[in-house]
């Protein structure tokens, strides 16, 4: 005869205080322009390593990636400032 035992982490893993908080959902929208950007970047690479990339393809993904780095910098001084110092 087997025994049937409930396992704690599977039945507990949806509670209520696992949800993120209030500060952790204003981080991620403070840090949304940044994870849209790494987004396109990821994009345009795909898109640049389906076919032979042409100038088009060169092109898009360095736009994308100097996006990243200006939102990149926005945030750390946006952080540094918060914080107190320069980034």
């Amino acid at each position: 005869m087997n025994i049937i035992v409930t396992v704690q982490e599977a039945v507990t893993a949806f509670a209520d205080w696992n949800e993120p908080t209030d500060a952790e959902l204003d981080e991620i929208d403070r840090e949304m322009p940044l994870i849209r950007a790494d987004v396109d970047l990821i994009d345009a690479q795909i898109i640049a390593m389906d076919h032979i990339p042409n100038e088009v393809d060169t092109r898009r993904v360095r736009r994308a990636l100097a996006r990243v780095l200006s939102e990149y910098r926005v945030l750390a001084n946006r952080t540094a400032d918060a914080v107190g110092g320069v980034a």
